[in-house]
């Protein structure tokens, strides 16, 4: 038998996180909103501020497992409602939902929590849903070679429904489907029927 493979998957650095000027920065903004960091119960909100997004904006390393399909497995590979928290890059506000994440294997298939653990390496970043939803999909195909991938999000998004327009309750959905899952009208219907989403 064929060993797993793995392939380390880290975050992409950029300029480095400062948490010093994160926390200055945090603490100008809320005093030009009119919020005083003063008192005991807000003194330490800055650096609460930097701390709390430098999380949301660092996903942690993993090492992506495939193991090779010896049986030939042909059928979908579905995971559902694997949590996502991303954070809206207009308005740095959360958004969070589920993601349904599905592949039809090719020659590997893949560890299954691999696949949370790729919906969170996308999410870990400023983001729009429509991007993260295609960057998920397209980072399966081009690792995995898979017949087809397909992903779709529901999330609620907290820019929406806590301010402007306050539409509390409602939720966004997005799609991406490639290969197999795009081109075949069964399996495409098979994956959205799986997932619970009711598309044409």
């Amino acid at each position: 038998m064929t060993p797993a493979t793995a392939l380390r998957v880290a975050h992409e650095p950029d300029a480095g996180i400062d948490l010093d000027a994160a926390e200055r920065a945090a603490g100008q903004l809320l005093r030009a909103l009119g919020i005083s960091t003063d008192s005991e119960s807000l003194s330490g909100t800055p650096g609460r501020m930097a701390r709390a997004y430098a999380e949301l904006f660092t996903p942690r390393a993993f090492d992506l497992t495939t193991f090779p399909n010896d049986e030939g497995y042909d059928e979908l590979v579905l995971a559902r409602s694997i949590p996502v928290r991303s954070v809206c890059e207009h308005h740095l506000l959360p958004f969070v939902g589920v993601a349904h994440v599905g592949y039809l294997p090719g020659q590997r298939i893949l560890g299954l929590s691999k696949l949370a653990r790729i919906v969170e390496h996308f999410a870990c970043r400023p983001q729009v849903q429509e991007r993260l939803t295609k960057q998920v999909a397209d980072w399966l195909s081009e690792h995995l070679e898979p017949q087809g991938v397909g992903v779709v999000i529901e999330a609620e998004h907290t820019c929406m429904t806590l301010r402007g327009v306050q539409a509390t309750g409602s939720h966004t959905v997005t799609s991406t489907l490639l290969g197999t899952l795009r081109s075949d009208a069964r399996s495409r219907q098979e994956f959205f029927s799986l997932t619970g989403v009711h598309r044409a």
